[in-house]
This record gives C-alpha cells, sequence and structure tokens, in this order.
C-alpha cells in the first residue's frame, strides 16, 4: 500500500497514525500490533456493514513499510465531536443516543461474542492489577450476565460517528465491536466519557440511554465492574486508578 506525499494526519494515538489520503482514509497501525487484531478489525467492519449498519467502505488491507494498515473510502462531514465543540450548548445527546440504539437493534451471528470477548480480557489481567479472587468473582457475574445478540459497536464515543450535510450518520472504528449486550455497550461509552473528561455529559449520556431503552439505571451500572475490568487490559495507565475505582468486587482472600 503506497501512501500519497499530499497526505494529512487526522489523527494519531499510540498505536496507530490515521492519515486523509484524498478519497481514502489509511489507519496505519505501529509495528508492534498484531495482524491478527489488523485483520479482525477489518472484518468487524464488513460484518458491520453486512448487518445493514452505515459504515466506511473498506478498500484495502496492506502494509505501509513494516506496518499493517487498513484504507477506507473517506466518508465526508464531520464527527459529532467536532459539531459539539463547535456549539457546547447542543450536545446532541438524544441524537447520539438514537444512533447507539439503532446499532444494537441490528445483528450479525458472525461477530465473536462479548462475553468470550471481556473473559479473555479479564483473565489477561495479571495479580499486580486485579488479584485472582477478584477476577473470579467478576467471572462468575459475567456468566451470570444476560445473553444477547445484539451488535455492539465497544467504542461509541463521538469521535466515531462522522455527520454527512444531509444528516445522515456513519459509524466508524469497528476495532472493538461484538455480538452481546447493548447495556454492556452503553456502560462502555459512559466509561470512555468520563475517562476522557466528560463527567457531566457521561451522566446526562446515561440518563438519556436508560429512559430510551427501557431499562433500569441499575441494570446497566450491574456490567460496569465488568467492563472496567475488560477496559484495564488496554493498559492505558492513566486510566487505571479510575477503572480500579468502578470495580465493587472486594478481595475477600
Amino acid at each position: 500500500m503506497r501512501l500519497p506525499k499530499d497526505k494529512t494526519v487526522i489523527v494519531e494515538r499510540h498505536n496507530k497514525v490515521v492519515y486523509d489520503c484524498g478519497d481514502l482514509v489509511v489507519k496505519v497501525f505501529n509495528g508492534n500490533k498484531p495482524s491478527a487484531d489488523i485483520f479482525n478489525e477489518a472484518l468487524n467492519l464488513a460484518r458491520a456493514e453486512q448487518a445493514g449498519i452505515d459504515v466506511p467502505e473498506l478498500v484495502e488491507v496492506g502494509k505501509v513499510g513494516p506496518s499493517w494498515a487498513i484504507a477506507t473510502k473517506k466518508v465526508e462531514g464531520k464527527t459529532l465531536r467536532q459539531l459539539v465543540e463547535e456549539d457546547p450548548s447542543n450536545e446532541r445527546i438524544d441524537e447520539f443516543v438514537a444512533l447507539e440504539l439503532m446499532v444494537h437493534s441490528h445483528k450479525n451471528a458472525l461477530l465473536n461474542r462479548q462475553k468470550d470477548k471481556y473473559t479473555r480480557m479479564i483473565n489477561s489481567l495479571g495479580d499486580d492489577v486485579l488479584s485472582e479472587s477478584i477476577r473470579y468473582d467478576l467471572l462468575m457475574r459475567l456468566d451470570g450476565m444476560p445473553n444477547h445478540n445484539k451488535v455492539c459497536h465497544g467504542d461509541f464515543v463521538p469521535s466515531n460517528i462522522i455527520m454527512r450535510e444531509d444528516g445522515t450518520a456513519c459509524i466508524c472504528d469497528w476495532a472493538h465491536a461484538t455480538q452481546g449486550n447493548g447495556a454492556a455497550d452503553c456502560a462502555t461509552t459512559y466509561l470512555h466519557l468520563r475517562m476522557r473528561g466528560n463527567a457531566d455529559r457521561a451522566e446526562r449520556y446515561l440518563k438519556t440511554y436508560v429512559e430510551r431503552q427501557g431499562c433500569s439505571m441499575a441494570y446497566v451500572q450491574s456490567w460496569m465492574s465488568i467492563v472496567a475490568a475488560a477496559e484495564l487490559a488496554r493498559g492505558r495507565a492513566k486510566d487505571q486508578d479510575y477503572l480500579l475505582s468502578m470495580i465493587d468486587v472486594v478481595d475477600s482472600y
């Protein structure tokens, strides 16, 4: 895969750089990113599209030098995060929640199962992060949660939603997608908003979600410890203290 000389950086993270390459958007991962993760993200994108969700069109999976990359067709528009930053008086929470519930209304039986993913992530934590007894209690709690098969994005935040001028939305970045319980996906979004410094917005989002979905606040909150533990497996040191504070299991040993 070749990148044009006139490319511009859209966003840079610790493990990737996303480039605007004219008609394409190319996400280039660092050399340590396992190839299996890149192909899984591309497969998730294809399966979300197969489910009927508006997503960027996958063009190519290849290498840029030693690094794996994913190319998609560029979607013209602004992210929901950009629109809110331009007009902070309009948080567009109702619209945001409606889009998340739209995603949850779809199904694809070929996506990885949410419970399986959370189990792997929690099991990957060492005793220096969570004790064995706490991991066991969390896994028992996870096993007892209701089984659903909704499409769950796994990182549903305003920066991953592109709003076109005609008002339609395109959902991006499907690296963490699974099939599972929408309340767990809501808990993930809540935690991500909190970790990105949007505490008040996170509370308004959660209140709106439970009202629109028709579930109880307690039901979503019952997922918080599980999701927080799974998020610890991502190894983001700056978020560790907050995530640990969200885990309500007490070590009994």
